[in-house]
């Protein structure tokens, strides 16, 4: 499902039979009630078709396959020997992560601090004029943030903006009720004159 060499995820398409697309290309992510080994997420994602589809993912498969930990295998030049991906990503992956580097950060606007995620942190996602907005609950204090970041700040591992854009707002905790209200004004004009404080 997920291609660690190329950051995309396969889902199925009602059009085309299956669609490639990025983690920023998912506008909502939502854990199903009653899963617990693995966790089941619905994810509703933009399609290449052009539509919106939703499609189910793995906590793992969600969380660490971007990681490469289950990557596949390929041919090494050098050798002419068959070897693992996996080997090679988990350790670059491993020595990062004691280095103190975070696959995925976010800024908590209550704890005013960046704080380390994983993607099952992110409830939704909609993109606009160069960038995306990116809500999140945050694992320490449990609250929601919104950040403004690049596609490439969610898409791959390891790669964090220099600045990202936040949201001085604390949500309530019903937020998810209004979702699809908040996604529609995000990018709306009145956001913008906002968004410019920031």
């Amino acid at each position: 499902m997920y291609d660690a060499l190329t950051s995309r995820y396969t889902f199925a398409c009602p059009m085309l039979g299956e669609s490639r697309v990025a983690l920023s290309d998912f506008r909502s992510i939502e854990r199903l009630e009653g899963t617990a080994h693995p966790v089941v997420y619905r994810i509703r994602f933009a399609c290449t078709c052009g539509d919106e589809h939703d499609g189910l993912v793995r906590h793992d498969e969600l969380d660490w396959a971007p990681l490469g930990l289950e990557a596949g295998r390929f041919v090494n030049l050098m050798t002419s020997h068959i070897e693992s991906v996996a080997s090679e990503l988990s350790d670059v992956a491993a020595s990062r992560i004691k280095a103190g580097e975070w696959p995925w950060t976010f800024f908590c606007y209550p704890e005013d601090r960046p704080r380390p995620v994983f993607p099952s942190c992110f409830f939704l996602l909609t993109p606009g004029a160069g960038a995306l907005g990116l809500a999140v609950r945050c694992p320490a204090c449990h609250q929601m943030s919104v950040n403004l970041v690049s596609h490439e700040h969610v898409d791959l591992p390891f790669h964090n903006d220099r600045q990202v854009g936040v949201v001085e707002h604390v949500f309530r905790e019903d937020a998810h009720a209004t979702i699809e209200e908040f996604r529609t004004e995000l990018w709306s004009s009145g956001f913008d004159a906002r968004r410019l404080d920031l």
